[in-house]
Order: C-alpha cells, then structure tokens, then sequence
C-alpha cells in the first residue's frame, strides 16, 4: 500500500468538452442558415433572356431575393407574401438592414409588366433605389 504524501501535484486544466460542443453548434448553425440563403434563388421560375446586360459584381450585400411567379404571387425566403403587404416588408428591411438595401426580382418571363412595375413603384417609395433582375442570358450572346 502506498503512504500518500502531502505533495501530490495539483495541475488544473480546463475541461474542453464543453468548449468543442459550442464550436459544433457554431458550424451547424452556420451550415443551414448559408442553405436557406441559398434556396430561395433556387426556386423554379421561367426567368426572362437578356442580350445585353452583365453580371452584378459577388459582394456580400444586405440583399433580399424576391421571387414573383407569372400569376402574380410573391415570395420573399420562401415565404408567400401578398400583395398589399410587400411595402411593409420592404420597409422593415429598410429599418433593419440600413439605406444601402438591394432588392432582386426574379419574376417569371410571363409576368406582365404591369405586375413588375408595382413592385419597382414599392421600392422607390421605401427609398430602395439598387434593384436588379435575375435574368437568363442569351446563348449567342456568350462568349
């Protein structure tokens, strides 16, 4: 049997379990909310072509993606929103995200005009003035 002494070695060390489950819930939490940025530009829509035009430079920007299907329906996140409160929408991400706020349309190819023009007329009445279109481009047009 070993006498115990009195000068046993007391290191202290910092228990990292906890520390590694923090990071895993970081990763995770950042994996689904890069997806659900992401899959709201995938919803299947009949863009119009375009023939002349260029690419938005990829900047990490206040964005938000509206899509618009030909009947006139809006979604914004994949959330349907209706008509009438689109322009509280925007004004809540104007309030939120600051001035420098950038909308992007994706709207069917048969959408009428009218439809697309109310909802230019509902950014420039929030002060929205950097809106742009999702567009395909023309094959002869590639380079």
């Amino acid at each position: 049997m070993k006498i115990p002494t009195s000068q046993t070695s007391r290191r202290f060390g910092a228990n990292m379990t906890p520390l590694i489950d923090v990071v895993f819930l970081l990763i995770i939490f950042f994996l689904v909310s890069s997806q659900l940025a992401r899959q709201e530009a995938n919803i299947e829509l009949e863009l119009p072509e375009a023939s002349t035009g260029s690419a938005p430079p990829e900047v990490e920007s206040r964005r938000i993606t509206i899509n618009v299907r030909g009947d006139g329906s809006m979604s914004i996140g994949g959330v349907d929103i209706p008509v009438d409160k689109i322009s509280s929408r925007l004004q809540d991400a104007v309030n939120l995200k600051g001035e420098d706020v950038e909308v992007r349309i994706r709207a069917s190819r048969d959408l009428p005009y009218s439809e697309a023009e109310k909802l230019m007329l509902a950014c420039a009445r929030q002060g929205i003035w950097n809106v742009t279109y999702a567009v395909y481009q023309r094959k002869e047009t590639l380079p």
